[in-house]
């Protein structure tokens, strides 16, 4: 499985990303990681968006957050030896929320991890149950 394309402005988080997708694989079991000379099939993958939305406000000052919505997309494909596509394109969202301390930037950088880890989730289960 190649390293997901970063389209986001966040540095390095194609690493994170992929290697939680591959966790996720091994401990669903439905399919095995190996080698592309060894591989049926190639998941690619792009992270596409990384949106930050407010979800809750500080009372009496609507334009204080106390609480972010964190949201992680992927576009990904699977697609067989010969080049037919098995799977996809297609979109998978990954959220979190996180409550903001005094650096919303470090909040959301330890936020991304879990938003990655629902990410791995859905896109593991879509590609083994159907759906």
């Amino acid at each position: 499985m190649p390293t997901f394309k970063n389209r986001t402005l966040v540095p390095r988080v194609e690493v994170l990303v992929t290697d939680t997708v591959i966790k996720q694989f091994q401990q669903d079991g439905t399919f095995q990681i190996t080698s592309d000379d060894k591989a049926d099939a190639t998941l690619t993958g792009e992270i596409s968006h990384i949106n930050r939305l407010p979800a809750r406000s500080v009372n009496g000052n609507v334009l204080a957050t106390t609480e972010f919505n964190l949201a992680l997309t992927v576009n990904f494909s699977l697609t067989a030896r010969d080049g037919k596509p098995l799977a996809g394109p297609s979109d998978v969202t990954g959220n979190t929320s996180f409550f903001v301390s005094s650096d919303v930037t470090t909040d959301e950088r330890q936020a991304l991890p879990l938003a990655t880890e629902d990410l791995a989730t859905r896109l593991v289960t879509q590609l083994s149950e159907g759906w």
